[in-house]
């Protein structure tokens, strides 16, 4: 496996405890991103070091960069249907692209003119992005708001396969891991290095709300 693993409780006490941040692994070249699947989808993912075979380009697909909120969301990996979970390194240039044609998943009234403006450009947008507060190990909510980006249309095109650097199949390690979440021993418990990501240009920053 590819990935910085540190030691959970280490990082714990280096985090922000509250706002908006996008915590992710990352360097100049890339930024990695997870997602859960099913068999079918995970494995050809694996296998192929692209999206293809079962995988709908006709939905829209959402990317997390946390760990956490990802095993949140997939149960660390023993939910139905998204049992295969991937860490997906993605280049960082597509990454910022993404986020700079995102348009929020609820009403800014700070950022947008109206209600209806929001609405219509909701409509055409071909990237969404939704802030959920953040969850420890065990699931509970935090203060710190975690970023989802969903991609659609040539948006998920290029993702598939042109934005992608490597994909890894990591369940092994969130079953490895989870052990340790069951068992409360969080003292063991070895997660992907994050920090907060900061993407390139202020006005860009200020319309992620980020902190």
């Amino acid at each position: 496996m590819k990935l910085n693993i540190q030691n959970y409780k280490i990082q714990h006490t280096e985090w922000p405890q509250n706002g908006h941040h996008i915590m992710a692994q990352y360097d100049d070249e890339k930024i990695i991103v997870y997602q859960s699947y099913r068999p079918a989808i995970g494995h050809f993912a694996a296998k192929n070091q692209f999206f293809g075979g079962p995988f709908s380009l006709g939905r829209m697909t959402w990317i997390k960069p946390n760990f956490l909120w990802m095993m949140y969301r997939n149960g660390w990996g023993t939910k139905v249907g998204q049992e295969v979970v991937l860490a997906i390194h993605l280049k960082r240039e597509a990454f910022q692209k993404y986020l700079e044609n995102a348009v929020h998943s609820s009403f800014k009234p700070e950022l947008y003119d109206s209600q209806e403006a929001w609405k219509k450009i909701v409509k055409s947008s071909n990237v969404r992005l939704q802030w959920d507060p953040d969850h420890d190990p065990y699931g509970a909510k935090l203060e710190r708001r975690a970023i989802q980006i969903g991609v659609r249309n040539e948006f998920i095109r290029s993702f598939a396969k042109d934005d992608i650097l490597e994909i890894e199949d990591i369940s092994a390690f969130v079953a490895e891991q989870y052990e340790f979440v069951k068992s409360n021993q969080l003292d063991k418990l070895m997660i992907p290095a994050e920090r907060p990501f900061l993407p390139d240009g202020d006005e860009l920053r200020k319309k992620l709300q980020l902190q």
